[in-house]
Parts: C-alpha cells; sequence; structure tokens
C-alpha cells in the first residue's frame, strides 16, 4: 500500500503542547498547528463529581504539578479544545482545566482523543468519512503495549485513519540530528525528561526525570526582578500599586514575554551573568532621567574608531557592557540589564527555587548535569563513550534561548572522569548534537521542534519511501489483528 505526500499527518504530542501538520514536502516543513496539549471542561450543576486523576502509569518523579481532573460520564464532545477553549476563558467562562499528558503518559483517554480529535479534524481539516491520510503520532516513551493498543484503536476506530505508525518522542528527537546513540535532554514547563538511547532503542531503565522545567526559571525571574525599580515602577506604578497576587501575575507574563522573544542568553559554567562594574551608571537612574533610549542607541552604534579618542572608545566599551535592551510590555517601556541572562540557573541549580532532594527518592529534584549523569550512568559501561558523545537539548526554550547547550556542556565535563584515562570504554569527552543546517525551515528554531522534524523523517521513511517494510499499521491489518497489530509494527515493544 502506498500513500502521497501530500497526505500524511503528523501529530507530535508532548506533555504540555501538540504540534501537526499535514503533507512531506522535499523540504521538510516546520509544523502548522500548535496547540496547547489540555482540554477545558464548563462547569454547570451536572458537574458534581470532579476527581483528581491519579493513576495512568506516571512514576511520582514524573507526575505533573498542572491540573487534572476526571470528570465521570463527560463525552468527547464535551471539552473544549484549541481556540474554542481560548475563547471560553477570554470571555470569563468558569472553566475546569485538565493537561491529560502532563504526567509523561495519558492520564484520560476520552481527553486525550479530544485534544487527538481536534487536531486532525478541526486543525488540518481531514474529514472522517473519506480519511485518506495515513498519521504518526510521537508519543511520549515508556507507555505500556495496552496503552499502544488503545491509542491504535482510537485512530481507526474513532478517526478512520489510512495507516498508522507510533514513535517515542525521545527517538524522533535523536533522529532529527541523524544520530543513532546520545541522551535526550528535554525541557518542558516543568519537569525536564532525559532519556538515554543506545544504536537506535531507548535505554529504559536509564530514563529519568527531575522536577525542573521552564515555569521554574519563570518564577525565579520574577522574583528577581522584584528589587529592579525600574521594572516595579513600571508594572505596579507607585500611584496605583497592584495587588500582591496581580503583580505575580504581571512578572510571569513579562518574563514569559522576555525569553519567548528572544532576550535570554546563558553564560556557562564559570562565566558571570551581571558583572559588577565599577563606574557604570544605574539602570534605575538612567529610566528616571528619560535617558534609556540614549544609552541603548549609544551601544548599538558601531565604533568609529578612527575618530574616536580613547576617552570616548572606553565610554562606548562601558555603555555596551551594560547590556540594556528595551521591551514593550503592556503599553509600557520597560528597561532591563544583564539581570535578564540569569533566567535559566534553577536548570543548573534547583535549590535557587527551594527544590532539595527529598528522602523519598521516587522525587527527582536534580539540576540538569546530575539528571543527565545518572540517566547515563544506569546505561552498560561499553555503552557510555557513545552516549556521551550525542547530548542534545530541545524544548520550547531551545528555539529562543541561545547557549543552554553549551551551558550545559560545560557543566557535564567534570563528570567525565579522567578523560586521560587510555581505555576502550572511557569516554574522553562530551559532543553536544544539533538539527542539521541543510533543513532550512529549521535553522532559526533551535533544537525546539527536533520531535517534528525527526518524526517527519521517519514517516516519509515508513509510508513513502518503503511502506511495504511494515513499520505501520495499515486498515487491512487493523481488521484483521485489531488493536494489537501495532505491537507488532513498533520496534521499541518487541
Amino acid at each position: 500500500m502506498s500513500f502521497r505526500d501530500a497526505t500524511v499527518v503528523i501529530i507530535e504530542t508532548g506533555r504540555t503542547v501538540v504540534r501537526a501538520g499535514l503533507g512531506l514536502h522535499e523540504l521538510l516543513k516546520t509544523p502548522s498547528f500548535n496547540i496547547p496539549a489540555r482540554v477545558g471542561l464548563r462547569k454547570s450543576a451536572s458537574v458534581n463529581d470532579v476527581t483528581a486523576g491519579t493513576d495512568s502509569g506516571a512514576s511520582t518523579s514524573r507526575a505533573s504539578s498542572l491540573p487534572q481532573t476526571s470528570i465521570p460520564g463527560a463525552s468527547v464532545n464535551d471539552y473544549l479544545v484549541g481556540s474554542q477553549l481560548d475563547e471560553a476563558l477570554a470571555a470569563g467562562q468558569d472553566i475546569l482545566i485538565s493537561w491529560p499528558f502532563a504526567d509523561g503518559s495519558v492520564r484520560d483517554w476520552t481527553q486525550a482523543e479530544a485534544i487527538w480529535k481536534y487536531v486532525l479534524f478541526t486543525g488540518l481539516q481531514r474529514k472522517r468519512v473519506q480519511n485518506e491520510s495515513p498519521v504518526l503520532l510521537s508519543i511520549p516513551v515508556g507507555l505500556s503495549r495496552d496503552a499502544y493498543e488503545k491509542v491504535c484503536q482510537i485512530f481507526f476506530e474513532r478517526f478512520n485513519v489510512a495507516g498508522f505508525g507510533i514513535l517515542e518522542r525521545p527517538m524522533a528527537q535523536i533522529y532529527s540530528t541523524i544520530s543513532l546513540s546520545g541522551v535526550v535532554v528535554d525541557v518542558d514547563y516543568d519537569k525536564s525528561d532525559i532519556t538515554p538511547i543506545y544504536e537506535g532503542f531507548i535505554v529504559h531503565p536509564g530514563t529519568v526525570t527531575t522536577s525542573v522545567g521552564i515555569n521554574d526559571c519563570q518564577r525565579y525571574l520574577a522574583n528577581l526582578l522584584k528589587s529592579n525599580q525600574s521594572v516595579m515602577a513600571a508594572i505596579s506604578p507607585p500611584e496605583s500599586p497592584l495587588e500582591s497576587d496581580a503583580l505575580n501575575s504581571a512578572l510571569l507574563a513579562f518574563v514569559e514575554q522576555i525569553w519567548k522573544d528572544g532576550h535570554i542568553k546563558i553564560p556557562s559554567d564559570g562565566e558571570t551573568a551581571i558583572v559588577e562594574d565599577e563606574g557604570i551608571t544605574d539602570i534605575a537612574a538612567i529610566v528616571v532621567a528619560g535617558k534609556e533610549k540614549a544609552v541603548i542607541e549609544s551601544g548599538m552604534k558601531k565604533k568609529q574608531s578612527q575618530k574616536q579618542s580613547a576617552e570616548q572608545q572606553a565610554r562606548a566599551r562601558e555603555i555596551e557592557a551594560m547590556d540594556l535592551i528595551t521591551v514593550q510590555f503592556k503599553e509600557k517601556s520597560i528597561t532591563l540589564g544583564k539581570e535578564r541572562h540569569r533566567f535559566c540557573e534553577p536548570l543548573f541549580d534547583p535549590t535557587l527555587v527551594g527544590k532539595v532532594e527529598s528522602s523519598d527518592t521516587r522525587t527527582l529534584h536534580l539540576s540538569l548535569q546530575e539528571a543527565v549523569d545518572r540517566a547515563i550512568r544506569q546505561t552498560d559501561v561499553d555503552q557510555r563513550q557513545y552516549i556521551w558523545q550525542g547530548v542534545l537539548v530541545t524544548g520550547d526554550l531551545t528555539k529562543t534561548v541561545k547557549g543552554l547547550a553549551i551551558a550545559l556542556q560545560s557543566r557535564l565535563a567534570p563528570y567525565v572522569v579522567n578523560p586521560e584515562l587510555q581505555t576502550d570504554v572511557q569516554p574522553r569527552s562530551i559532543r553536544l548534537l544539533n538539527v542539521p543546517e541543510y533543513y532550512p525551515e529549521y535553522r532559526d528554531t533551535g533544537e525546539g521542534y527536533a520531535a517534528f522534524l525527526g518524526s517527519s523523517i521517519v514517516a516519509k521513511l515508513v509510508f513513502i519511501n518503503d511502506p511495504h517494510a511494515k513499520n505501520f499499521v495499515s486498515k487491512g491489518d487493523y481488521s484483521q489483528k485489531g488493536p494489537h497489530s501495532i505491537v507488532e509494527m513498533s520496534p521499541a515493544l518487541l
């Protein structure tokens, strides 16, 4: 059975985001459809029995702080997804929010089906009755065989897909770098997943999830900005100060805008984010005097080296060292300095946000470097040198925040023991993996879309280039063997 490039659907399912795209173009494209991986349900008198989601196979360390509510009797059509949910929240409706994939598993199958249905039929505008699209679905690592069969059943019986394949997200992410061995560091909202991979197979005993993520970084920088007088004066003016909760929400929104707009860069280990330079004018004083625009413009000008005096050149270097930017936030101009570059510090030191190792070893508050080391140490000794040679840092953060991978690499160096020791199994260095430059659509996206690119590559191989290799389930396979057919077509489960 063969398919046309234009009909193939890619769906990437992460903890907090679902991305999708239709068609495999000659130059693989970035996802055309993105939504938060959440659903909403309008509260009503009929919704009385609400229970928190508990068991879906997620360990304590993987459990997310994002809300999960299971509503007995709720159907797929009861849930709001995507723009439907956004509009309801904007209108101030009383909505129960739930994140069914936040634990790195599937907490509620009805909610999961509602999200996938919205992606296929609303986002990508497929037609159920005449659905000619095969689907490659990337999912979190470690789901059970029963979960695979349940997913397969949903896509064939509820969505009428023409073919179906499953790929674990870490495998998709490392495939995007054209590698088969390495360790994937996936930084998400409130968790980071570390997955060692050797020769195209995930080393499941080595997977580690640590409870540090983007949320910790946002809260940390928001707290730091409370001591910045110019920021506080702009967000919460003395003449009309915000209440505590409103102030915290505004600061978090401001910080989120900063990193998403690409104003954060990360120092490597040993470098300092904020340089205490004597003689540099105080930022708050600049703002009060209304001279921030002039200072920033001065820092942006190129040196007129031959005409400038030594004193002028020194002053230009001084202004440039301040690294000031002005950000427009809710119709206000706010000036920031180097403190913004401290954003990612909690990823490397969770104690900064009050996370210390607990007596419950299932709840891990490890730094990224500690988590990577722990993951690799749980692999076979003769595999480790190959895994150390492929560190891939991915996640939404890497799309705009530059330097995260290099900063992690520098902090991992002490964990490569005795690099001078000449043995066959001793790792000698740490190499970073990146999405290749020859994917032009992905050049400016960091490694944030690695899972989607890897899924697109696999879909092209599976559905187009070698459809007879049977690495997917066709309608005929499903009719003959039922949901169990996905197990036979998924190497990770064999």
